[in-house]
Parts: structure tokens; C-alpha cells; sequence
């Protein structure tokens, strides 16, 4: 990584990202090397929608669901984090609903502007099911997925890292993940200096970087976004601190309201995230897709 700590408060706009069946709320965030995808949900999440954001132009297309053939599907609850993956030549969204029992973290496959869900797993830490708001691939190899998870109570709350794996070719059943590392995250140097209450931003889904395998975490209060950077994700143990020269703050005068990063991601090259923005509590029209300027992987 080229950058050294910076106070990022440039970005561009990719897309701004539209309020499909009612959906209001912009959630999970994974990328590819061509597109990006957005999952939003509606306020009593009976609905999620996921949204198609070409890089190159911004066109962004709201997806169907291949079941139902529908533009939105009621089985990913939160939706709060999302990831791809190529199996066997065939493309997948892996969603981290936020829910327990089989449908914790789900399984989509997608073709072009077309998505159909294969199936859900249930996630399990000593036995117990648990619910993840974070799901990030770290690897992958011939009979698994390798994933780093944030557990959660119910909210977006979540210090530890658990580690799972995925059969590379099922598409239900149970995964039993373990407890990786803990983030050190009230201490962390952000910008070269502590953040007072840092502890209690709400926390989003989280970013990986396999180039130099880092750990992104998205905090938010208000119109403050934070992503702390955290090394040797895969490998990692014990209680970790951030990278103090890499972890940086965005501010929003134009969005006082909120500012909300809710996932971010890198690809060739950029670091990009989907986000809430609002100038005011009634504003619901200005979520997007965007890239932070002069940070360079």
C-alpha cells in the first residue's frame, strides 16, 4: 500500500444508488473487478433489493431475482455485508443476513443482472448458532471458502473476528467457525491521534484486502465515517491494534445529517464504499457508490 496516514475527506461518486421497492436503507457492499453490488433493505426488512454498479460509467441496474422474477427478495434479512466468489466459473454473493438458523449467511448465484439464491448456511461458534454482520473471503482453495466473520448481538456491535470455512461446492449446512483475533478499536490512532468515544461508533460490515492482507473496518457516528486498517488478517491472534498509518476519517459537510460508510472494498487498485448520506432526517435519495481519491493500493 502506497498511502500513509492522510486525512481523506475527498471522494467521487460513482453512482448514487436508488430506493428500489421501498428500499430505503443501503446496506451490504461487495465488489468485483468490473461491477460493485449493493444490497438495501426497507425499514422492517421484509425486503431486500441489490443493486449492479458498473465501474467504468456508473450505470447502476436494480437485480432480479431468477425465483420469482421479482427486483427484490425477502430472505436476507439485514443484508448488513456481502462478498463475491467464482466457483467453478459461475459467480456468488455470499450475504451476511444478520440472522440466525439457516439462512445466516446465504448463498446467491448471478448472471449478469439476474441473481437466484441456492441455498443458506447456519453458522455455529462452540455449538451455538450466532449471527454475522461481517463476511469477507480471505482464501480460497479446491474444497473451501475461507472466511474472516463478525459475530453479532443483534446489532452491528462486534469486537471479535471469527474464522470459517465454506465447502466450495455446497450449498446449506453447517459452519463451525472459531474466535481469530479481537480488535483493539478505542485506542486506535486515527489520522495520528485517538478519537474520543471511537468505542461506540456503530460499526458496519468490514473490507479485505488480499494483496496485503488487511482487515477494513467502517465505523460511523453521524456525519463522521472512520475505516481502521488492521494487518495479517489471516493470520492474525490475540488482541490486534490498527494500523496507525493507514487508518483515516472522511467528514461530510455537504451530508451533515449522516454520512454512513457501510461497507467498503478494494479493486484494481481503489479503495471503494457504498454509503447513507443525508442532508437532512427526511433525505433519502442520495445513497451511493464512491471511491476515495489519492488512496492507492
Amino acid at each position: 500500500m502506497t498511502v500513509t496516514a492522510a486525512y481523506y475527506n475527498t471522494y467521487s461518486t460513482v453512482a448514487t444508488i436508488p430506493n428500489g421497492n421501498g428500499c430505503n436503507r443501503a446496506q451490504g457492499f461487495a465488489v468485483g473487478s468490473s461491477y460493485v453490488y449493493t444490497a438495501k433493505c426497507n425499514d422492517d426488512e421484509s425486503k431486500q433489493v441489490i443493486y449492479r454498479t458498473k465501474i467504468s460509467d456508473g450505470s447502476t441496474t436494480l437485480m432480479t431475482n431468477g425465483k420469482t422474477s421479482a427486483t427484490y427478495i425477502t430472505s436476507l434479512g439485514h443484508a448488513n455485508d456481502m462478498d463475491t466468489c467464482t466457483i467453478g466459473n459461475k459467480y456468488h454473493l455470499f450475504v451476511a443476513t444478520m440472522k440466525t438458523g439457516s439462512e445466516s449467511l446465504v448463498k446467491l448465484q448471478y448472471s449478469g443482472n439476474t441473481y437466484t439464491q441456492l441455498g443458506g448456511y447456519t453458522l455455529k461458534h462452540n455449538g451455538q448458532n450466532v449471527a454475522i454482520s461481517g463476511a469477507k473471503k480471505y482464501a480460497k482453495d479446491s474444497s473451501y471458502i475461507y472466511f474472516l466473520f463478525f459475530v453479532t448481538d443483534g446489532t452491528e456491535n462486534c469486537v471479535g473476528v471469527y474464522r470459517g470455512k465454506v465447502p466450495l461446492n455446497s450449498n446449506s449446512g453447517v459452519v463451525n467457525i472459531s474466535h481469530a483475533f479481537d480488535l483493539n478499536i478505542g485506542n486506535a490512532l486515527v489520522n495520528g491521534s485517538t478519537v474520543p468515544g471511537l468505542a461506540d461508533y456503530t460499526r458496519q460490515g468490514i473490507g479485505y484486502i488480499a494483496s496485503t492482507d488487511q482487515l477494513l473496518v467502517p465505523l460511523t457516528k453521524k456525519n463522521v465515517s472512520i475505516i481502521l486498517v488492521y494487518d495479517h488478517a489471516s493470520t492474525a491472534t490475540g488482541t490486534v491494534s490498527a494500523n496507525s498509518n493507514l487508518s483515516f476519517r472522511i467528514t461530510s459537510s455537504t451530508y451533515p445529517t449522516l454520512f454512513e460508510i457501510e461497507g467498503c472494498d478494494e479493486t484494481n487498485g481503489k479503495l471503494y464504499f457504498n454509503c447513507n448520506r443525508k442532508k437532512s432526517s427526511s433525505d433519502i435519495a442520495n445513497d451511493a457508490v464512491c471511491f476515495f481519491k489519492n488512496y492507492s493500493i
